[in-house]
């Protein structure tokens, strides 16, 4: 969608500005002649995403305090209570104080100090700023004063389009753009930056976490799926209606609301909207709505036939005997009451026998027998595993950690094909005559030399056979999107440097399943795991290329396509593909955890069950 605003060169120097003064956060003192007095809210705020008064000293400044941070980045905020005629400046403005604010919600306010651009997480985040004013000098003018009325944010107001295309003279930066806040979301959303706003009742669209946030919608229709979420279906479907909401009363005060998705926060929600790193546009609530349990209940997939073979994915977020004797049970439990108990379970995030603890230990023997007895005593089957430990710290993740994948299997109902020793540093390669294909190394890594798996899981390749008949499995944990920028990026679309690994890494695995199928051309092969991207993404293309695989939660509704909840977005992360040769299947995404405030895990298992 290219843009219709030209962006001159005099806001191109601005946006430069802002993006040197945001580094300094404030603590450049402006110049005795570059100053403005008497200046609104709205004259600093401007109509683009960065102020046309950054760097300057501006006083007598005021406003109404709308809000008070006494924690994290402390401060409050004001708003000016006569608005002028353009809807693309807000009205409303953060002040910086780093120390506990000794104003008051309904105080009058004047204040003096120095506009700056402050962006969360850093400059190399691509973060939009947030437009303050720092190292300020504050006049209490009045106090009780009433608190300007809130704007409302509803569906009707929040437009359908996500954002303007970045203009490409500015590296693909929307900073210098006139916002346009009829017209796309996030203009919409920063042209209220600081103002005093509130929604009404709204679902819950991400579950409340560890930091006491979660997300609603304000457009309940938008992309919905029948357990109350909204899904992530392409990159341009962002889902316009998602907000993120936080309380301004410290959790000593009052302990924040727990909800799951669907659940819905009834009554009214007010605050300022804030813009941070982890999440971006947040109604800060001063007055917070109640939650409605709307009865979510984790998913158990069905238990297969005695000629199915069921095979399943589960990242099990960081798993080491220190963590508590709790999570493995409840891990346990989920693997055999709502996984019912599959032939053949790829663990992801295993990590070595003392965790995070960084002395060199790689073996994770400890750790799977731990969680092989949790599973017996919840009554599930007597696994049997087969890894590969990996070099020490090679393989990314918590430092010390060493996680990697690990076959689990039911030897009473299918078999592991043992063939050859090897190591972290050896690869699996494919052998064998027309019609019927073998692994060199079983288990083994796929070309673990490969810099596409520098600080990256290895893939972990076995064989297995089930009722005669071989079947191929390849668990993966592919990069993570860590460094990728968000989707509320100053760059539109954002930069997503992390999938240029996740390619190479695709096109490994698919190399080696090419191997497969070119000598048994219905070798039942499964690529399954923490592929850590979209069922539509460039990532999953290369995995299926030549049509070798097919992504397997495409063959369910397009609003059950998720296993994993990421800023209010249901979305897909962890996937199994097979191969031509697996022709019938069901596949389920089975959700326990990713919609929940309470988790054993942050992902969804995955599991396919089929006939060899």
């Amino acid at each position: 969608m290219p843009s219709s605003i030209p962006r001159s060169a005099a806001v191109s120097a601005v946006v430069a500005a802002a993006l040197a003064a945001e580094l300094l956060a404030g603590s450049t003192s402006a110049a005795a002649d570059d100053s403005a007095t008497g200046t609104r809210v709205h004259d600093i705020q401007g109509t683009t995403r960065v102020s046309p008064l950054v760097g300057k000293q501006v006083t007598g400044v005021t406003g109404i305090v709308t809000g008070v941070r006494t924690y994290g980045s402390r401060g409050f905020w004001i708003q000016d209570p006569e608005a002028d005629a353009n809807p693309a400046t807000s009205e409303g403005l953060f002040v910086f104080t780093s120390s506990v604010p000794t104003v008051a919600v309904g105080d009058a306010v004047s204040v003096n100090g120095t506009v700056t651009e402050y962006v969360p997480g850093g400059l190399n985040s691509g973060n939009q700023s947030l437009t303050q004013l720092s190292k300020p000098v504050i006049t209490v003018v009045s106090k009780g004063n009433a608190v300007p009325a809130p704007v409302t944010i509803a569906p009707w107001s929040v437009p359908d389009e996500y954002t303007p295309e970045g203009d490409p003279a500015a590296g693909g930066s929307i900073n210098g753009l006139t916002l346009d806040p009829e017209t796309y979301a996030l203009d919409y959303y920063e042209s209220l930056e600081g103002t005093n706003v509130r929604v009404g009742t709204s679902r819950v669209v991400g579950a409340t976490d560890p930091y006491s946030e979660l997300w609603v919608t304000v457009k309940p229709w938008e992309n919905r799926n029948w357990r109350g979420g909204t899904v992530y279906g392409s990159y341009e479907s962002q889902n316009t209606g998602r907000l993120q909401i936080q309380s301004l009363t410290p959790i000593a005060q009052q302990p924040f609301p727990k909800a799951n998705v669907g659940d819905w926060l009834r009554g009214t929600t007010e605050g300022p909207l804030d813009f941070n790193q982890f999440g971006g546009y947040t109604l800060t609530a001063r007055t917070l709505g109640t939650v409605e349990d709307s009865g979510l209940e984790r998913e158990s997939t069905d238990k297969q036939h005695k000629n199915e073979l069921a095979v399943a994915t589960y990242n099990v977020e960081n798993l080491d005997p220190t963590d508590p004797q709790e999570k493995f049970d409840a891990l346990a439990k989920a693997v055999v009451d709502n996984l019912a108990s599959p032939d053949i379970l790829a663990l992801e995030e295993i990590q070595d026998n003392n965790g995070a603890k960084n002395d060199g230990t790689v073996a994770a023997d400890q750790t799977v027998k731990k969680f092989t007895d949790a599973i017996v005593a919840a009554g599930g089957p007597a696994y049997e595993w087969r890894s590969v430990d990996p070099q020490n710290n090679k393989d990314g993740g918590e430092p010390g950690g060493n996680i990697r994948q690990v076959f689990l299997f039911n030897p009473e109902r299918v078999s592991f094909t043992d063939r050859a020793a090897t190591d972290e540093t050896s690869a699996t390669a494919v052998t064998g005559s027309k019609g019927r294909a073998a692994l060199t190394v079983s288990p083994g890594r796929i070309d673990p030399a490969n810099t596409a798996w520098d600080s990256s899981r290895k893939p972990l390749a076995g064989e297995f056979v089930f009722r005669g008949r071989t079947v191929f499995v390849i668990a993966n944990h592919f990069g993570s999107k860590g460094g990728d920028e968000s989707i509320v990026s100053h760059h539109q679309p954002p930069n997503r440097s992390s999938e240029a690994k996740r390619l190479l890494q695709a096109q490994a695995v698919n190399a080696f399943v090419k191997d497969i199928v070119a000598l048994e051309k219905q070798a039942d092969v499964l690529v399954v795991g923490d592929i850590n991207d979209f069922e539509f993404s460039g990532t999953t293309e290369a995995l299926a290329d030549g049509d070798v695989l097919y992504p397997a939660v495409k063959s369910l509704p397009r609003s059950e396509r998720y296993s994993y909840v990421y800023q209010g977005n249901s979305q897909v992360l962890d996937q199994i593909l097979t191969s031509p040769g697996v022709r019938h299947f069901e596949y389920d995404s089975v959700h326990i955890n990713a919609e929940f405030a309470d988790q054993d895990s942050d992902h969804d298992p995955q599991v396919v069950r089929f006939r060899p």
